[in-house]
């Protein structure tokens, strides 16, 4: 009897913290309107499609356990849905965001309420159209700042700034997809890169609109660097400053300096950069890092870092104003070691929960493909040799269904959206970065998924090929953090590369890429039942079938088990 009361005190305790953490976490409820207006860029004005009339669209700024109503207004001509990239959506895939997989999209006219809570996240995520190539301009920063009172684990900067790199083309997004998916050809590359919204001094019309940063000698800030681009790695840098790695795609990683830093599309990277340097104007500069033997946008977008106290030119007429600013020295467009020098830096900032017990070995092959035309010299033929690309998981490229999303139908019990065969390694195994015979070229179409037990432990090899070209593929897994414990050039080697492994501080991540010609090893706990999607982040390569759904089971209870479906999600 004598224990009661301490138990009772204690509970007490755990009450009144649980009740303060209910106070401080905030309820947020915005309006998304999707809809055109005019955007000029590079001597045009275009009808593009935004977000509250924002190019690129609103920021997101919310804590570590706050919720979130965003009501998504469709005014425009197309079918669209939001995606809230990294967000792990724990339980609710209504939420996800990816047209035919976790919801029907939300047609002209139509709206939808995405409803969710940040759990035990924070950091730099980002949010975009998922809905083919409108995330071409729908897209914004989400930032989740840490609970109140829990600091950052490195010095806290002065101040923010998001830098969201993207793609700019020169006509209709829509128009170019269209124009690729009628011929079966590549798609036009972009005109420009952009960095928040504006393509810099080195293009036709742009330096009035260049973007500047303010910063005070002495002063240390966080970029929030996102690579928002549609199909391109960027390599990024500040002239004569070194950035200081501490996140990557949400995670805290132990601090490192480097004069660049790479991002595939999807990735994000946070940077501590000091203005310790002689007060002037410094370039900010990106610029394509192409694996693939394939034509690539070759430009460089930039904006300028200014000192406050940064000195003008002396003079009179044209030869007064602001110094021209410091341009920083990039990696050439092919530079894969130092893409590969700085991926195999980043280690997560403590002692990782690596799951160390597989229960779930799979293996699956990515790369592209081509399909053969019964009349090579069709319109609709305009591929190699008269072919259609194509692009695949395990020899599967993914069709997406059109009837239901996938997420519906497995919660419906409605049969034939699509099947649950898809194969865990390679139907015919080969020598995946070698030269591969043309009879294994041309993938074999389907909506398949793979089924995982709840909290089952999953590593997944991830093996690029040299069908077409090797390339680096950002594979980006919906509803799930994974770690990275291996990568390598070649052939992965089931009996001698997991040896390499690290299995202490492996970077955590929700997007990667594989090494061109080579292979990477993640691994996760599958503590998150639903449909989720597994897809290369180069919208090329989605639109051509790289793509896969898991679907994790439920566990026992409510607590373990996908929530109901909002009344209010939109139908095909």
């Amino acid at each position: 009897m004598e224990s009661l009361p301490r138990l009772s005190f204690v509970s007490c305790i755990a009450l009144l913290a649980y009740f303060a953490f209910l106070a401080s976490a905030e309820h947020h409820v915005r309006q998304f309107v999707i809809a055109p207006r005019p955007v000029t860029r590079l001597c045009r004005t275009h009808q593009s499609i935004t977000v509250n009339g924002q190019f690129p669209g609103p920021t997101l700024e919310v804590r570590n356990g706050d919720s979130v109503a965003i009501t998504v207004i469709n005014r425009a001509r197309y079918n669209i849905s939001i995606h809230w990239h990294g967000l792990r959506q724990m339980r609710n895939p209504w939420a996800d965001g990816p047209e035919y997989i976790t919801q029907c999209p939300i047609r002209p006219g139509q709206s939808y309420t995405y409803k969710f809570t940040i759990e035990d996240q924070e950091g730099t995520l980002w949010w975009h159209a998922h809905s083919r190539w409108l995330r071409a301009t729908v897209y914004g920063a989400l930032i989740i700042y840490p609970r109140l009172g829990s600091p950052y684990p490195f010095v806290m900067p002065k101040r923010d700034i998001p830098i969201l790199l993207g793609e700019w083309w020169d006509r209709n997004p829509m128009d170019v997809l269209r124009q690729a998916q009628f011929t079966g050809a590549a798609a036009n590359v972009s005109d420009a890169y952009t960095i928040n919204g504006q393509p810099g001094d080195l293009y036709r019309c742009s330096r009035a609109g260049t973007m500047r940063f303010p910063i005070f000698p002495g002063e240390t800030v966080q970029l929030r660097v996102i690579n928002a681009g549609m199909n391109q790695e960027l390599f990024f840098s500040v002239a004569n400053h070194q950035l200081t790695v501490v996140e990557t795609d949400s995670a805290y990683t132990k601090p490192f300096t480097t004069n660049v830093i790479m991002l595939g599309p999807g990735q994000t990277t946070n940077v501590l950069i000091t203005a310790n340097q002689r007060p002037g104007r410094y370039y900010m500069a990106a610029r394509a890092y192409n694996s693939a033997n394939a034509p690539f946008d070759n430009t460089t977008t930039t904006a300028i870092l200014q000192y406050v106290n940064a000195p003008t030119r002396r003079g009179r007429g044209r030869g007064r104003g602001q110094m021209a600013p410091v341009f920083p020295v990039l990696p050439g467009f092919n530079d894969t070691a130092t893409a590969t020098a700085f991926t195999n830096r980043l280690r997560y900032w403590k002692r990782a929960p690596v799951p160390q017990q597989i229960d779930e070995n799979l293996f699956f092959t990515v790369g592209l493909g081509l399909i053969n035309c019964a009349n090579p010299n069709s319109p609709r033929c305009q591929g190699p040799n008269g072919t259609r690309f194509a692009a695949s998981i395990n020899n599967m490229s993914f069709v997406l269904p059109r009837r239901n999303s996938v997420m519906q139908a497995y919660y419906q019990g409605m049969p034939g959206i699509f099947t649950t065969d898809f194969p865990p390694v390679p139907p015919v195994q080969f020598d995946y970065t070698g030269n591969v015979s043309r009879a294994l070229w041309q993938p074999i179409k389907g909506t398949k998924a793979y089924k995982l037990k709840y909290r089952a432990n999953v590593q997944i090899v991830l093996q690029d090929t040299s069908i077409v070209t090797p390339e680096n593929h950002p594979m980006h897994l919906h509803g799930y953090q994974f770690y990275v414990v291996g990568s390598g050039f070649g052939n992965f080697n089931p009996r001698t590369d997991p040896a390499r492994f690290n299995l202490f501080d492996p970077p955590e991540r929700n997007t990667i890429g594989t090494p061109p010609g080579g292979w990477v090893a993640i691994r996760f706990v599958a503590d998150n039942p639903g449909a989720w999607f597994m897809h290369c982040h180069i919208d090329s390569h989605l639109g051509w079938g790289l793509a896969m759904v898991f679907l994790v089971e439920n566990g026992r209870g409510r607590l373990q088990s996908v929530q109901a479906p909002p009344l209010d999600l939109p139908r095909c």
